[in-house]
């Protein structure tokens, strides 16, 4: 007689998978920044290939030999790596000597998410942790650009791309003719100079390579919410956000303040809002908290980049943010279902025993 008893199994929530795995959406990440990248590739030639190419081999590189120096299993193979090395790498000038890429890469994994315990632990984004650590230790190689579109850029490499370390870099685009240009952001703060809507919508100016081309960093972000693997909240409250302050500033001394257009193609904003501000592990989790985050780094922007020292203010924006990010979780949690507004909890259990 066959045996008709049957195992109930019994779990918590959720009980229906989508069947999405990390290593399914990190690849999907990779596909939607695969256009601003080839942009960037094309906008500034073969510096920018190789910088790319170091960024990202090094974070995946520097994950796999923690991972297996801390006797782990190696994680490459869920993709977070190579996200993190191509974000990396668009936030970099592409002249960028590569041995700082090298360095800003380790430190970007090792500090921005193996110490906190590897890929779902991270409190920063590792991208930006790397990029501000070269911020702050190569200020002056940071902040030198070299033009987009230049003519020889697939025919000659950057000289200071393979400067040797703590050796002082030259900047010039070729040996004949030095060229280096100011962004956007620096030209409108410093000499009130503004830049075409067109040309930085299109990427057709200088600067970092993710500040290039912003449309087809937003039609990424677009392939990814209609696949549910970004919260929109996120970016829209940065864009209604810097829409809002800019335009009312800008209302009041036209001369001094950009407008929303500017300020929303201009720099890292694009990049930052759609694919560093939504990392799912810094960002909030809740409905309402991710509007006020969204808030919050929109405004941060706005005010670094107005009356800030500095042009840009992204990236210290989005960390900053990610820094109250488990301060506006505790603010914004729903109310648990069965508590009584105005009785604390250990006197509603005690009542309910009763």
């Amino acid at each position: 007689m066959n045996d008709l008893r049957k195992t109930l199994e019994i779990s918590t929530s959720p009980h229906i998978a989508s069947g999405r795995s990390v290593e399914d959406i990190m690849r999907n990440v990779v596909w939607a920044l695969l256009p601003a990248t080839a942009f960037a590739i094309y906008a500034f030639g073969i510096g920018a290939l190789l910088t790319l190419s170091v960024a990202t081999l090094t974070c995946v590189a520097t994950e796999h030999l923690l991972c297996r120096g801390g006797g782990r299993r190696s994680t490459v193979g869920d993709w977070s790596a190579v996200v993190t090395g191509l974000l990396y790498g668009l936030t970099l000038p592409p002249g960028l000597p590569l041995w700082m890429v090298v360095g800003g890469g380790v430190v970007a994994l090792a500090l921005g998410k193996y110490l906190f315990g590897g890929l779902g632990y991270n409190a920063f984004n590792p991208a930006l942790v790397g990029r501000a650590f070269l911020q702050a230790a190569f200020p002056a190689a940071m902040t030198t650009w070299t033009p987009a579109l230049a003519p020889e850029r697939f025919q000659v490499l950057p000289s200071s791309t393979l400067t040797l370390p703590f050796m002082t870099p030259d900047y010039s685009l070729t040996a004949a003719d030095g060229v280096t240009g100011a962004t956007p952001l620096a030209l409108m703060k410093f000499d009130q100079q503004p830049t075409g809507t067109y040309d930085l919508a299109f990427g057709f100016t200088g600067g970092s390579m993710g500040e290039t081309c912003g449309v087809l960093i937003l039609l990424g972000g677009i392939w990814l919410v209609a696949r549910k693997m970004m919260n929109w909240r996120i970016p829209a409250a940065i864009f209604g956000t810097v829409i809002i302050l800019s335009a009312l500033f800008n209302g009041l001394d036209p001369a001094r303040y950009p407008g929303p257009w500017f300020t929303l193609f201009s720099g890292g904003l694009m990049l930052g809002a759609v694919f560093m501000a939504t990392d799912m592990v810094a960002s909030p989790m809740t409905s309402l908290g991710v509007v006020i985050y969204g808030i919050v780094i929109g405004a941060l922007i706005i005010v670094i980049r107005f009356w800030g020292g500095m042009p840009e203010g992204v990236m210290y924006a989005i960390l900053l943010g990610n820094a109250l990010s488990p301060h506006i979780d505790a603010l914004t949690q729903p109310r648990v279902f069965g508590y009584k507004s105005g009785l604390k909890s250990e006197r509603y259990h005690e009542d309910y025993r009763q």
